[in-house]
């Protein structure tokens, strides 16, 4: 008798879950549904402080299926920089043939000490897609004191 009324209970409480499927206390429904909202403006707007590295050392370009990967290897002042990014110039768009970045890490927030090449050393990459790259005949990516290009 015991297990007849467990198997009602059950499936009384399985027969309405259909139901809750459009209630508000269903988490799923919480947000709603997405609409389309006004376009967001250019990125040439937005402020990065982050000081660019103290030395590009390397940059190489990798081709993919959908364009290429830049990737960039920097040298940091002293140990701890992190968040490092290449963070395209003119909104991301070629200039006469030229796409430029600006090799940017955050800095420490304690005093580090200068420590070794190997530990300073900061990788970043970005991609280009095929459209932009048939648009660009050379990549610069610029640091504090120097930059590196790479011509097609």
């Amino acid at each position: 008798m015991k297990q007849i009324v467990v198997l009602l209970a059950c499936a009384l409480v399985l027969s309405g879950c259909g139901q809750a499927r459009e209630s508000r206390l269903n988490p799923f429904n919480w947000f709603g549904s997405s609409r389309e909202g006004p376009q967001l403006g250019e990125t040439a707007s937005i402020i990065d402080n982050r000081p660019p590295v103290e030395q590009v050392t390397a940059l190489s370009i990798e081709r993919t299926s959908s364009g290429a990967l830049v990737r960039a290897e920097g040298l940091a002042p002293t140990l701890g920089w992190w968040d490092a990014q290449l963070v395209a110039e003119n909104n991301g768009r070629p200039v006469d043939g030229v796409l430029t970045y600006r090799f940017v890490a955050a800095a420490p927030r304690t005093p580090q000490p200068v420590g070794s090449a190997r530990g300073r050393t900061l990788t970043a990459a970005a991609t280009i897609n095929e459209v932009m790259l048939e648009q660009t005949a050379r990549i610069v990516v610029a640091g504090g004191t120097n930059s590196r290009t790479v011509n097609r």
